[in-house]
């Protein structure tokens, strides 16, 4: 393995400052960490950068702070995921750093991910962008085009753009998720912009109203719900949370003497509060009982830690085995985490309240192809037709713009002031 690569210091700190991952003025530091690591690296000629830096991170670890730690492996990470593969992907014969081998779908993959994750995107997010990514590279694939070439990357988006919209037939929504994953892809991962695509063909867009039940059928599907899933669509429905927002509620997170529900790490990373419904407080009490019972268990028998944001866990280690970070909704088995190994207590899956919430709909005989998120739909469609505010709704929802929360005053207007039918004035 040759590790003769010169390091350019001044060229690494303007690629930081230009694609704005430091600061100005935070770069230095940065560079100072790849400078140690290309001397530490000389000892190990015959490994891989990504054996080196693990090497150089055991051999610093003694006499280096943990933050200082996660900004070394940072700073290596950022010179070879993202300023050595700029310089390598703008030429038709990409090369991965030191190997002599032609770039691979799945060394693209893994720099987008470690981009990705440097920018604290969700990890459903990333599956989704991934995918996109994909789908991007067959279809260049098909048509016989590099998909990593600069030089032709903005015509292969705009033509896979067009592919989608006139072939697969995708909803607006779809493909604009599409371009902001290639966009994303291109811009973190290669540093390249890609340009202006608004001639390119665009799917149709088309304004849907959401589905919404009555307050009627509301009342009527709770009449079908038990156990904890239904108390966590009461939850959703009566704090008007997001399906993930709710599976993911810590203890701590529940403020019974202000009547508070504290969302955490929401949409776009925001926090907000929404309101805690006074009906649930005793049953959310009686939930609370039942995971501490559940977390007692589980540290009886050598388990009890839970999943922390962030570096959470290395800050404070105890935390892990409080009970305030308990999940409100815990799965009723322990599992292996698969990016730690660590045998944990999961909350509970999105899909079990898709479940519990579609055999509830038709238990309870209503013929609206409801979901989930249609409780939190129909939240704020109630809260509208009680005359609530509609910017105090858009804080509660966490909206970032009070244009997405105005799509429910559509809905509201024609319960509230139903129009008379033509033939109901003629047969009056």
């Amino acid at each position: 393995m040759n590790n003769t690569n010169p390091f350019n210091s001044a060229d690494f700190a303007q690629f930081l400052l230009k694609t704005h991952i430091a600061r100005q003025g935070k770069e230095k530091f940065m560079v100072i960490w790849v400078r140690k690591f290309f001397q530490f690296r000389e000892n190990f000629p015959e490994h891989s950068w990504q054996q080196q830096m693990a090497f150089f991170l055991e051999n610093i670890h003694t006499d280096t702070e943990d933050w200082q730690l996660r900004q070394a492996e940072s700073s290596i990470r950022v010179y070879f995921n993202n300023y050595l593969l700029r310089e390598q992907t703008s030429t038709s014969h990409a090369n991965m750093p030191n190997s002599g081998k032609t770039l691979s779908n799945k060394e693209v993959c893994e720099n987008f991910i470690v981009n990705m994750r440097l920018k604290n995107y969700a990890r459903s997010t990333e599956k989704n962008y991934l995918q996109w990514l994909h789908r991007y590279s067959s279809f260049c694939k098909k048509q016989n085009r590099p998909p990593f070439e600069v030089e032709n990357v903005s015509q292969n988006v705009r033509d896979f753009l067009a592919h989608l919209a006139v072939e697969q037939n995708v909803a607006a929504s779809t493909q604009n998720q599409a371009f902001n994953a290639l966009l994303t892809f291109f811009r973190l991962t290669l540093n390249h912009e890609l340009g202006d695509l608004k001639q390119g063909v665009r799917a149709r867009t088309s304004v849907k109203l959401p589905v919404v039940l009555s307050v009627n059928e509301t009342a009527r599907l709770f009449k079908h719900v038990s156990g904890n899933l239904g108390l966590a669509l009461k939850i959703i429905y009566g704090g008007g949370l997001r399906v993930n927002e709710c599976c993911r509620l810590r203890l701590k997170d529940l403020d019974f003497d202000q009547h508070l529900i504290y969302v955490r790490d929401g949409k776009g990373g925001k926090d907000r509060t929404t309101v805690l419904p006074l009906h649930l407080v005793e049953m959310l009490q009686e939930q609370i009982r039942s995971v501490i019972d559940i977390h007692d268990r589980d540290l009886e028998t050598g388990h009890g830690a839970v999943f922390l944001p962030k570096a959470l866990a290395r800050k404070y280690p105890r935390a892990q085995y409080e009970k305030g970070w308990q999940y409100l909704f815990p799965a009723s088995k322990l599992s292996i985490d698969p990016q730690s190994q660590i045998v944990r207590r999961h909350h509970i899956l999105p899909v079990l309240l898709q479940r519990h919430m579609k055999q509830a709909v038709n238990d309870a005989g209503i013929d609206k192809p409801a979901t989930v998120h249609t409780l939190r739909h129909s939240f704020a469609t109630h809260l509208l037709l009680n005359g609530t505010d509609l910017r105090q709704i858009q804080e509660l929802l966490g909206h970032a713009r009070v244009e997405t929360t105005m799509i429910y005053t559509h809905v509201i207007k024609d319960l509230r002031n139903p129009v008379t039918s033509p033939l109901d004035f003629m047969n009056q």
